[in-house]
């Protein structure tokens, strides 16, 4: 049995809402164990015996879609690959006055893509780094909405593509 993490774009903000407890039952009647939400931002946890990740998601993503009605995306990984993530964060997460993010994408060109940027960026304001499988990005506090890299991540062709997590948020995750 594996520990799988779910990490679903959109969901309590712009018009999707979602209860946890709402969440949590849809999954469970589909079939998925150990359903943990953490934070009410999209973030569950559940174990499975599948070892296709692709029609897991498929999965996830079709209760999601049948039970809340709306076109739901999710970053599938497991709770070891996650923890990988959280080690292998290249800047510092408790630098005071700034917000440590991870941005994670199912589809990698979207990641190298927007790690073009990096040379483009204002180093005082914002930093980001290509690591395994997703982008790091640590920003000034304040300006997680109005940096040039956020105003890249936010463009309508990328929202069904990324997702970005607070670090400490997949700490918790990790706990």
């Amino acid at each position: 049995m594996t520990r799988y993490v779910a990490l679903l774009r959109g969901v309590n903000v712009g018009g999707v809402t979602i209860k946890m407890a709402d969440l949590r039952a849809a999954l469970e009647g589909a079939g998925f164990s150990g359903v943990r939400t953490v934070l009410a931002s999209g973030n569950v946890l559940f174990d499975a015996d599948e070892t296709d990740r692709k029609a897991l998601k498929q999965r996830f993503e079709t209760c999601l879609r049948d039970t809340f009605g709306y076109d739901a995306w999710i970053v599938l990984t497991d709770i070891a690959a996650l923890g990988s993530v959280v080690d292998a964060y290249p800047f510092d997460p408790e630098r005071e006055g700034w917000h440590p993010y991870v941005v994670f994408s199912s589809d990698v060109a979207v990641l190298e893509e927007a790690a073009q940027l990096q040379d483009d960026l204002d180093p005082a304001l914002e930093r980001i780094a290509l690591g395994d499988g997703v982008l790091f990005w640590e920003v000034e506090r304040g300006h997680s909405l109005d940096s040039a890299f956020a105003k890249h991540n936010s463009k309508a062709r990328l929202k069904p593509h990324v997702t970005t997590r607070n670090l400490r948020t997949l700490v918790k995750l990790l706990v």
